[in-house]
């Protein structure tokens, strides 16, 4: 539940909308698809190292332990500034959909209330915020399976425009041009591939199941299959909702290419109007404002945790695992929340462009992110081998690999260089340091941490985790033991009532 609401947020209810102006039906339905299929290999290769060496740091251990500890310190670092710039995002935009109702209103003043709200939440015991997450992320999964049906019902023509199909697909088409003159077939190139940071924005979060591997009951059977589940529903959730956004709404619409991301913007508020019904737009934003205020909940509680997994390792300052009496760790909480004030960044001048930048900072961040996962992966199949362990007798082994991790790290990589490239069409500096400022960060965190490890330590300490030396059995399971069988607990009826809506 913490993946799924880290995860269907802002991307998909608002985001979305800007990724069919730019690509149109069938780009949109392309890009996800593509991404998604990224995401499938991410979480199999996650899987496989999660359930042999559930450690508690959680995954960003990994890249320091089977590849370099500055790949570990600076990816850990990395993973940390994605979701705090992601609690900044959400903040925004539940300023921007209280405007939709009253735009006289100041989105400060909301970015304030909900940032209290969101950092009270988070230094209450967990279990208080495991609470309110599994609630809030049960709205949004009942929200999105109503849209399903609902989607269903307007396209066979319950709706004011009477029966849809697929008439959006021929006009304005299936295909959006984007930048280039649309009179060139690149330009729907173009659209496509814009799609694709934003639709990795979207999936961002799937990850989540990791960080819990060390802290979880019989993580043999388990982690599998919580990384099996939330990637399948995740992928329903995501696909068949572009894929219905886009037969409801043309590409064309102003209200997606009005340049700003309030929830008038919202293809799920849009696809409500041009339905003719008048008080589900209503409904839809304010099941939005809880969408957006659990994807915060989540950022601040994953971000604070993945500081603590650093302290641990040595690579943050020691304070940041102090705890409350209950276990929260409230510096760290405090640390990470103190990011969302660079929501605050939308009351500029410019501030309409606030958004863009933050999704975009974020995007990058998490692509990042998900490289490192599929580069320790790789080594670990390398140390396994060095060590005479078959991954056979793992008990739980990533489908097609190595290939498909090839696969997934070289789009990784190819998007992350590559989706910056509006701002060479024309050259502007301010594109370009929003697109590439994550990878710069990046790149000076490894460097730094190189120099440092290299005059503190010497050059030995600088060289990359060799197979031979590669740690593979500390905190690792024991693969002779039995998957032992499953055991079914009393049941209450609330459990059984989430258990029906997840599926």
């Amino acid at each position: 539940m913490i993946a799924i609401g880290g995860t269907i947020g802002t991307g998909l209810f608002i985001g979305s909308g800007s990724a069919l102006a730019k690509s149109g039906p069938a780009g949109v339905l392309i890009g996800y698809c593509f991404i998604a299929s990224i995401v499938y290999s991410i979480m199999m290769s996650l899987g496989e190292m999660a359930t042999y060496v559930p450690v508690t740091g959680g995954f960003t251990t990994y890249a320091a332990r089977f590849v370099d500890s500055s790949l570990g310190f600076s990816m850990s670092w990395i993973y940390w500034f994605s979701w705090a710039i992601t609690f900044a995002l959400e903040l925004v935009a539940t300023g921007l959909i209280i405007q939709y109702w009253d735009d006289s209103l100041s989105i400060g003043i909301f970015i304030a209330i909900f940032w209290v709200v969101i950092f009270v939440i988070n230094l209450f015991p967990v279990s208080w915020y495991g609470e309110a997450e599994f609630w809030m992320s049960s709205v949004k999964v009942i929200t999105v399976l109503g849209f399903l049906i609902f989607g269903i019902c307007i396209n066979a023509g319950a709706g004011q425009q009477g029966y849809i199909g697929f008439k959006y697909w021929h006009e304005p088409g299936a295909f959006a041009p984007y930048i280039v003159d649309p009179s060139r077939p690149v330009a729907k190139w173009v659209g496509f591939w814009s799609v694709m940071i934003q639709a990795g924005f979207s999936f961002q979060g799937t990850e989540l199941v990791g960080i819990a591997a060390g802290e979880t009951e019989d993580p043999r059977r388990n982690v599998p299959r919580a990384i099996r589940m939330t990637f399948y529903r995740i992928f329903l959730f995501f696909i068949m909702t572009v894929f219905f956004i886009g037969i409801l709404i043309p590409y064309d619409n102003k209200d997606l290419n009005n340049g700003g991301y309030t929830a008038a913007a919202s293809p799920f508020v849009i696809a409500a109007q041009l339905a003719g019904v008048k008080v589900l737009p209503d409904i839809i934003n304010a099941v939005l404002l809880t969408v957006v205020l659990s994807a915060a909940n989540s950022n601040v509680y994953s971000g604070s945790r993945v500081l603590v997994s650093l302290a641990n390792d040595g690579m943050a300052p020691k304070w940041f695992k102090m705890t409350t009496k209950s276990g929260v760790p409230y510096i760290a909480v405090m640390f990470t929340s103190a990011f969302g004030f660079l929501g605050f960044l939308n009351l500029s001048p410019n501030g309409s462009q606030a958004f863009d930048w933050l999704l975009n900072i974020s995007g990058v961040a998490g692509f990042i992110a998900w490289s490192g996962i599929l580069i320790a992966h790789l080594r670990f199949m390398k140390g396994l081998e060095a060590h005479g362990i078959p991954r056979s007798k793992l008990p739980y082994r990533a489908t097609w690999a190595p290939y498909y991790v090839y696969y997934a790290l070289f789009f990784c990589i190819l998007i992350t260089l590559t989706q910056g490239f509006t701002a060479f069409m024309p050259w502007s500096v301010e594109e370009f340091f929003v697109a590439y400022v994550s990878l710069i960060i990046f790149a000076v965190m490894y460097l730094g941490h190189k120099l440092y490890t290299l005059i503190v330590y010497g050059a030995a300490a600088c060289k990359p985790v060799s197979a031979k030396d590669m740690d593979v059995t500390t905190g690792s399971l024991d693969l002779d033991a039995e998957i032992p069988d499953e055991v079914e607990e009393p049941t209450s009826i609330w459990k059984k009532i989430g258990t029906g809506i997840m599926g």
